[in-house]
């Protein structure tokens, strides 16, 4: 696994903070939203079927 480096916002750090439960890691935070991203991205290109 390779480790990525970002640098964010004062704003997107303060919306993330505003998402974490507990004490939910950034990483835990982020990978929860790729995986709601791409659960809805996945409904909304098999809604046509």
């Amino acid at each position: 696994m390779s480790t990525v480096e970002l640098e964010l916002e004062e704003e997107t750090v303060e919306r993330l903070d505003a998402l974490r439960v507990d004490d939910e890691s950034y990483d835990e935070l982020v990978t929860e939203l790729i995986n709601i991203y791409e659960a809805s991205e996945y409904t909304m290109f098999h809604a046509g079927d």
